[in-house]
């Protein structure tokens, strides 16, 4: 039996193991770092520590091992407390224990057990997957500085004669000078550069998303519905009529491609509407309709339970 396998199996999962008899291994979560030095970054994780002074068997490495080993409660103990024997002689021969993927432990002159942990592997769970890694520190232009420094040593007011001891020559400063406009120019055009390219990609985004949206979306007429007047005479009670010439139709809703507007047809009949196609609109939106009624009354009492049970955005149209 290994048993440092299953002491690294519980720590994944719990903060504090107890090896009879032995130590606590204890676990701590860690934010993740940056050193600065070496420009490393170190995922979140746990460090392990160790305590010799927690060895009272709170059953759980116990009851690990007899489940994975398939053996009673007691006879986990038993190789439990063998094992720590084997260890605590490795110690008292001053010799180093190495407990794999979990640290080593070894005595010191005064009779201490130092413990190292391994650094790997990561025992904090949501951090699976993430390793160290060095990032290359990043060397930013300096061209406008060293043509600042360059236009510093060179002197641009010269007498005639220190000019013909010097031997010095007037294009020096027109040279120091074009080299100054043309490094801002650089940068200029770069900065130039880079803003149209994010223009670009974000118009280019944009335009995706939009048509996107336009090919899926549902286009809804949310103006409020205008119930029909009735009008009362005296001791006559008015009932409602049907115009023999105008349509009613529960709008489901209005399609950019023709084969959405096929299938949503689909679904409303699968679920036992008269679902048709009603055409295309102003914007050239295919429309498909939940139903159709010749009576008024009748669709609004239609659309009042389409919208309790169906859909909120669903709309009547009337045609005559």
């Amino acid at each position: 039996m290994v048993l440092e396998h299953y002491i690294s199996d519980l720590l994944y999962r719990y903060n504090c193991v107890v090896v009879p008899g032995f130590g606590a291994f204890l676990t701590q979560k860690n934010s993740a770092r940056i050193n600065q030095v070496t420009n490393t970054f170190s995922a979140p994780n746990k460090s392990i520590a160790f305590n010799k002074q927690l060895i009272s068997n709170d059953g759980l490495l116990v009851s690990y091992v007899s489940e994975s080993e398939k053996i009673t409660f007691e006879s986990a103990l038993s190789s439990i407390e063998e094992q720590v024997k084997v260890w605590q002689n490795i110690l008292a021969q001053e010799t180093s224990l190495i407990l794999k993927d979990i640290g080593s432990l070894s005595r010191n002159n005064e009779d201490k057990i130092l413990f190292q942990p391994a650094s790997e592997p990561n025992y904090l769970t949501s951090s699976f997957g993430l390793s160290n890694f060095n990032s290359i520190p990043v060397t930013r232009e300096v061209l406008k500085k060293e043509v600042v420094e360059l236009e510093e040593n060179i002197p641009f007011v010269i007498s005639p004669e220190r000019r013909e001891n010097i031997g010095f020559r007037p294009y020096l400063k027109y040279a120091a000078i074009l080299l100054l406009a043309f490094s801002t120019g650089v940068t200029g055009y770069r900065a130039f550069k880079q803003q149209r390219t994010n223009e670009q990609v974000a118009r280019q985004d944009a335009q995706e998303y939009v048509t996107k949206q336009i090919q899926e979306a549902t286009f809804f007429d949310l103006s409020p519905l205008e119930l029909p007047t009735v009008t009362v005479e005296a001791s006559v009670t008015a009932s409602p009529t049907t115009n023999e010439s105008e349509m009613h139709y529960i709008v489901a809703g209005a399609f950019r491609v023709k084969s959405n507007a096929d299938r949503k047809i689909e679904q409303l009949k699968a679920i036992g509407y008269n679902a048709g196609y009603y055409g295309t609109n102003a914007y050239g939106l295919h429309m498909v309709t939940y139903e159709s009624h010749s009576n008024s009354s009748d669709a609004l009492k239609a659309l009042r339970e389409i919208k309790r049970t169906e859909s909120k955005d669903a709309w009547l149209l009337s045609k005559k």
